[in-house]
């Protein structure tokens, strides 16, 4: 209606005579226009701020994907992860990495590319521990803390290296009930440490995150109540059904590692992300605190996402794994650990490209080998080529959790592992 009267007074401006005036034209204009754009907020409105049903269900319009990813401590309880008194530098490389040029799937790609189609919102690349690469986009910045989502697990992982170097833990072969008396009779009885940070326990789990009746889903639901007690998480695990005996099977299984944060709380005596600082975050100096999802207020961690932290600091958790987790001298996992940690297992009589909690880079492109990275969804990555002594992290804000790659992003990171070495030629 409104355009239509707008276009009314076009006609009748056109009848007097005066439409040859440039100041008319502008005015007609700049009313067609607000008439277009009132109809259009009418057609299209605002969407509310998503909340977390909203997300994993990828219905999020893409400015309030940005917004929920960056907001995302407002849908759960957290515990704030301190940083310490000193900060890790990261200097700047003597070389910045510029364009890089690579074929994926058939096709021809640049960086520009990579950053436009996967809704990448902060990229940071670290060659021998020096700023390669930094850039921020879609309105986050440097002080921006992200959700790394199931980069969380592979953190989680690097814990229970350090749980085992100062004896919390025993042994990777020790019962899950020894450190979680709360699940002993249901479905984690019989289950060892290394079989949970494997995904190889044999017990049933559909991690479809779009599918409202999925475990995934189901569990996300029971997270959503109004005030929830602590407890709910290890009461669903332990009442879940057996799909095989331990060890027999690999499935990703999100609900899993949240078992093994109650391992890592029950072991240690300590909540989740107060071991993270004890043990990472203050010593390693991160420039910023960190925030890790609650099952409850002041409940237990879930070691199996919803860390976040500042694209930097990310990089600096890298570092550590390329360090081989030494700190200033003094070692927090046991010696190879990430050797065994990011390599793949024989699970059933057949070889899974995963390791504990972290993904091996399939067989393919030699630039890979040995290389492994930590994987979440909406498009976090946090690839580790300790052979090359790269670290690349990419924040991304993509709209459906899985099933969207505009590129692969492992074609990525080895066209910037072949970058560096021409540069370093």
């Amino acid at each position: 209606m409104k355009i239509q009267l707008a276009i009314k007074m076009v006609i009748k401006r056109g009848k007097m005579g005066r439409m040859r005036s440039a100041a008319t034209l502008a005015s007609v204009g700049a009313a067609l226009a607000v008439a277009m754009a009132s109809v259009a907020a009418q057609q299209a409105p605002a969407q509310e701020k998503p909340d977390a049903r909203t997300m994993y269900g990828g219905e999020m319009f893409p400015d309030k994907a940005v917004w929920a990813f960056a907001n995302n401590d407002q849908m759960f309880p957290v515990r704030v992860v301190r940083h310490g008194d000193h900060v890790r530098a990261l200097p700047a490389a003597s070389a910045r990495l510029k364009n890089v040029r690579f074929t994926s799937a058939g096709k021809t790609y640049d960086l520009y590319d990579y950053l436009a189609l996967n809704r990448v919102v902060g990229l940071l690349v670290l060659k021998d521990g020096h700023v390669a690469a930094e850039d921020y986009e879609l309105g986050i910045g440097p002080q921006t803390r992200w959700p790394s989502f199931s980069v969380a697990k592979s953190v989680t992982s690097t814990l229970i290296g350090a749980a085992l170097l100062d004896g919390s833990i025993a042994s990777l072969d020790d019962q899950v009930t020894k450190y979680v008396p709360a699940l002993r009779g249901g479905a984690y009885e019989g289950v060892s440490v290394r079989n949970i940070i494997q995904m190889a326990s044999g017990v049933k789990w559909d991690e479809t995150y779009t599918d409202p009746k999925s475990d995934r889903r189901k569990l996300l639901d029971l997270q959503l109540r109004p005030n929830p007690q602590p407890g709910y998480i290890l009461a669903y695990m332990s009442a879940l059904g057996k799909a095989g005996a331990p060890g027999s099977m690999w499935n990703y299984n999100t609900g899993e590692t949240y078992v093994v944060g109650a391992v890592l709380e029950g072991a240690t005596h300590k909540r989740l992300g107060d071991y993270l600082t004890e043990k990472i975050w203050a010593p390693w100096g991160m420039e910023s605190d960190a925030t890790w999802w609650l099952e409850s207020t002041d409940g237990m961690g879930l070691a199996g996402g919803g860390l976040s932290a500042t694209l930097r600091d990310f990089g600096r958790v890298g570092l550590l794994v390329q360090a081989d987790g030494v700190i200033d001298g003094k070692r927090l996992v046991p010696q190879h650990w990430f050797d065994e940690a990011g390599s793949p297992k024989t699970i059933g009589g057949k070889t899974v490209d995963y390791g504990y909690l972290w993904w091996p880079l399939p067989k393919g492109d030699a630039v890979h080998e040995g290389a492994f990275e930590g994987i979440g969804i909406f498009g976090q990555h946090m690839y580790v080529n300790r052979r090359e002594k790269l670290v690349v992290v990419v924040l991304s804000a993509r709209p459906k959790p899985t099933g969207m790659n505009g590129i692969d992003d492992n074609a990525f990171f080895a066209a910037v592992v072949k970058a560096e070495r021409e540069m370093t030629k």
